[in-house]
């Protein structure tokens, strides 16, 4: 008897594309009576009652919540620093103190451009109310007065734009002194004392850790079932047997048009900091209650244009069974199943290469090195 060896279909979308093959091409019941299908124990799944919950599995780093680079605003020397790496800081506390003699100078000029400019204008005050009086008592021509509050008025656009001047030239000045702008925790410092930055040069990173967030990809069907303000479940590689608890903060309002993935983002509080930001974690989207119900291994079910299949194993033979789908657990890989299947039912866990409704049925034992994939032989013929 010669055998054809065939590997197994791992993905849900090969399990459809097998299951709809055997379904649509009708294979004569001739083949069927000459071909069998030899499996493995680890080939079939017992159905059974589990408790399920709608779950969406996310997964991916779990990173700061604010994340601000400072960056000088100026050409400058640092004078000083003030904070490391690990720093913890509050908002408006120095970090970074940077010299620019070219600032000072421009601000001392300011000021003495303020100093005059005001003087001038206290002056063109005085004229102008000494004119006015003279004015009023016949002394002084209408021409005359005029000119004499139109240097009033230009002394005063004069002091206003010197004040302006120095309003701007304090601005840059203070742009020399970098201040954290939230409660945070200094993750990076780029600079040392003494060094010669540029205008747009990174200095230091201040991150918000006391709020964690997991960005995740779904496909679109996942991401329908989620809703802003569920309930995330965390696991972390590095805190086993432990879970931690959080929200969905925000889902993407559109697909990725190249992978067809929306984004969801989830957040974990870490008030405490006991969380290290940038470490792995697994995440539960609770998108229902739990129920306890039949269920089977996600893998096990074709979905074809809102038809799910399985494969029965009955009395030596394979049978496509309809079934009607419940909840999907994606952290168990299992789904629940409303209607078609029963507890004890035995049904093919993964899509097998050439399963054929009425396809007769043998089991072999699982050897020692591993499950071998499951094998087609034609009957009546002698290996």
């Amino acid at each position: 008897m010669t055998t054809r060896r065939v590997a197994r279909w791992p993905t849900l979308a090969c399990a459809a594309l097998a299951v709809a093959a055997a379904c649509g091409r009708g294979a004569p019941a001739a083949d069927a009576e000459s071909t069998r299908l030899t499996l493995t124990t680890s080939d079939v799944v017992e159905v059974r009652i589990v408790l399920i919950t709608d779950a969406v599995a996310v997964s991916g780093p779990l990173e700061p919540m604010q994340t601000l680079p400072l960056k000088s605003q100026i050409n400058a020397v640092v004078h000083s620093i003030h904070v490391d790496r690990g720093s913890r800081v509050r908002h408006g506390d120095t970090l970074v103190v940077l010299e620019a003699d070219g600032l000072r100078g421009l601000a001392a000029s300011a000021i003495a451009a303020v100093t005059a400019a005001e003087a001038n204008l206290a002056l063109a005050t005085q004229r102008q109310e000494a004119a006015r009086r003279i004015h009023e008592s016949g002394g002084l021509s209408d021409y005359d007065f005029k000119s004499v509050e139109a240097a009033r008025q230009v002394a005063e656009a004069q002091a206003a734009a010197a004040r302006a001047q120095l309003a701007s030239t304090r601005e840059n000045e203070s742009r020399a002194t970098i201040v954290s702008p939230i409660d945070g925790i200094v993750s990076d410092r780029t600079v040392e004392q003494g060094e010669a930055v540029k205008d747009g040069a990174l200095l230091l990173t201040v991150v918000d850790t006391k709020t964690l967030e997991l960005r995740a990809q779904v496909g679109v069907d996942e991401a329908m079932r989620v809703r802003p303000g569920a309930e995330v479940v965390f696991t972390l590689d590095a805190v086993r047997g432990e879970t931690f608890h959080g929200r969905v903060a925000r889902i993407d309002p559109r697909a990725d048009p190249a992978t067809r993935q929306v984004g969801i983002a989830s957040e974990l509080p870490n008030r405490d900091g006991r969380i290290v930001a940038g470490q792995f974690a697994h995440g539960r989207v609770l998108t229902g209650t739990p129920a306890r119900m039949v269920a089977v291994p996600l893998t096990a079910v074709a979905d074809s244009a809102g038809h799910a299949r399985v494969f029965l194993v009955r009395e030596g033979r394979l049978a496509v069974r309809e079934i009607s789908l419940g909840p999907r657990d994606d952290e168990q890989g299992l789904v629940g199943v409303r209607a078609g299947l029963q507890v004890g039912d035995q049904v093919l866990a993964v899509a097998v290469a050439g399963a054929a409704d009425g396809l007769s049925v043998a089991m072999a034992h699982d050897t020692a090195a591993g499950s071998t994939a499951p094998s087609i032989e034609k009957a009546g013929k002698s290996p």
